[in-house]
């Protein structure tokens, strides 16, 4: 036991020190090598789950354990639900081992596995800020070839990896293929790292205007004083030839109705800046609500007006405004216990038990279009926080014409801990995707440009009040993994329900 407890310990600790933002990523490759022998000299093969959720967990604790800055029971569930996936695709990969000959137990871990990451980028509880294939975020120049898999291929990579060093450790073979594995994708990546942007050069000013949003954001300061703020700093940097200023998220903190949107105090506000430079684009993030007519469909996400049988909807939003037009894209992937209630057929009743993280508490209203803003500098992609992780999603913008990305958030919740550089890397990995340069704009945390290449530059520190302006260039063609988006987690599904299929119908 003494043993397989520090063959654990091994395993966590590989996957800890690989992770961003200050991991060493090549510890990866070995990181589930301790771990394959614990499970192949088991006695009692249901102790699986338990050795295997011990990795788990340690890993999840050490590098996610920020998210209690905003929530210990989203912080506990986060980590525990996690890891109970985790050591279930093992326990599955110990079962499947009884059924069929070794080497096509591995290919069922494999697909199993990375079913269990593609569902994290689609169900309810999504939660892939593990994906194997992010620890190689803060190392761009090695995984230019995501923009042919996404990140799902670095975790078949890294899996591959693991498997081959694992058996030559055992055969005490030699380690030959298990180096052509892990550099054969790292030197193509540098054979294809000569993609250039060849599109119109944009010149962006964004603002990190660090309101602190435990105490100021949502109590201190009124929405105009947040407003008049970001616009002093902002013009510190705006001149003629300047297309755009990006804000955060939340940038407007007090309800703005769309309907009504030309109505509102600080769109106005806005506006009025816009007359000064007639060739600005404004994008910006804002609490904005809905009301909804009679004759049209009430999504479940409605709330009703007190007193009344009419419904409205709240949503977190991203708004342009230039001279031509206002635009607005609400929020659609959010963040589960905080802006809505997962299994709301299972759990609606436990909705009063959301974490306020703003002043609105309950599930929000999505949009199903993922909205591109348009100008005459660029076909702009309105990302807002949480959406910047999912690759395949954010692929729907480029689909729908997108040229460029801006990424605004708010990463004050999550303090000076390693959550809001993760945040940044990841964004790194969505530029590489679809090859689109970015702009991120945080409220605290990193703002910074990003490159097509995923490269940042201009990037601020933490808990600093500043402005930064720079140049990125649009790009209008589309990756593989673009028009296909996450295949290898669709085709790793299939595969893992076959073999659940077969090892279900074959005798013992």
């Amino acid at each position: 036991m003494f043993r397989k407890l520090l063959l654990c310990l091994i395993s966590a600790l590989f996957l800890v020190l690989s992770w961003p933002p200050s991991g060493f990523p090549f510890l990866i490759f070995g990181a589930f090598v301790p771990l394959f022998f614990i499970l192949k000299d088991l006695q009692k093969k249901r102790f699986a789950f338990v050795y295997s959720f011990l990795v788990f967990a340690l890993w999840n604790i050490f590098t996610t354990y920020w998210i209690y800055n905003a929530s210990l029971f989203g912080a506990v569930a986060a980590v525990c639900v996690n890891s109970i996936l985790m050591a279930s695709v093992m326990t599955l990969f110990i079962w499947l081992k009884s059924k069929f000959n070794d080497r096509r137990a591995w290919w069922a871990l494999i697909s199993l596995w990375l079913s269990f990451e593609y569902l994290h980028l689609n169900w309810d509880l999504s939660w892939p800020w593990l994906t194997l294939g992010n620890v190689f975020a803060n190392y761009p120049q090695f995984i230019q070839w995501y923009e042919y898999t996404g990140t799902l291929g670095g975790s078949l990579w890294i899996l591959l990896a693991n498997i081959i060093l694992f058996h030559s450790i055992k055969n005490k073979s030699k380690y030959f293929l298990s180096a052509i594995v892990i550099t054969l994708p790292i030197l193509f990546s540098f054979l294809i790292n000569t993609t250039n942007e060849t599109g119109k050069v944009v010149e962006i000013v964004v603002v990190q205007p660090n309101i602190d949003p435990f105490f100021e954001k949502f109590d201190d300061l009124t929405s105009i004083q947040q407003l008049e703020k970001f616009i002093g700093l902002a013009e510190s940097k705006l001149d003629s030839t300047t297309n755009y200023l990006i804000g955060p998220e939340t940038a407007i903190v007090d309800g703005i109705w769309e309907n009504k949107i030309e109505n509102s105090t600080e769109i106005q506000r806005l506006i009025q800046l816009i007359e000064n430079y007639p060739q600005l684009n404004i994008i910006v993030g804002a609490v904005t609500y809905k009301a909804y007519s009679k004759t049209e469909k009430i999504p479940k996400t409605a709330r009703q007006f007190v007193g009344s049988d009419a419904y409205y909807d709240v949503f977190n939003s991203a708004i342009q405004i230039n001279t031509s037009e206002i635009s607005v894209y609400n929020k659609s992937k959010l963040v589960q216990g905080v802006e809505f209630t997962p299994f709301p057929a299972l759990l609606e009743n436990l909705e009063f038990l959301a974490i306020d993280l703003g002043g609105i508490t309950g599930s929000l209203g999505t949009q199903d279009y993922r909205e591109v803003f348009a100008s005459k500098s660029a076909q702009m992609a309105p990302i807002i926080c949480y959406e910047s992780i999912f690759g395949e999603f954010i692929s729907q913008y480029v689909r729908n014409g997108a040229d460029m990305f801006t990424i605004i958030t708010n990463d004050g919740w999550w303090k000076d801990t390693p959550g809001y550089k993760q945040h940044l890397n990841y964004a790194s990995l969505r530029a590489i995707e679809c090859r689109r340069a970015i702009a991120r704009s945080a409220n605290t945390g990193v703002s910074a440009f990003i490159d097509s290449k995923g490269i940042i530059t201009n990037a601020t520190q933490w808990d600093e009040e500043i402005v930064i302006k720079g140049r990125l260039e649009t790009n209008t063609t589309q990756t593989i993994y673009v028009r296909f988006g996450d295949y290898i987690g669709r085709i790793s599904a299939f595969i893992a329900v076959m073999f659940l299929c077969f090892a279900v119908a074959k005798r013992d």
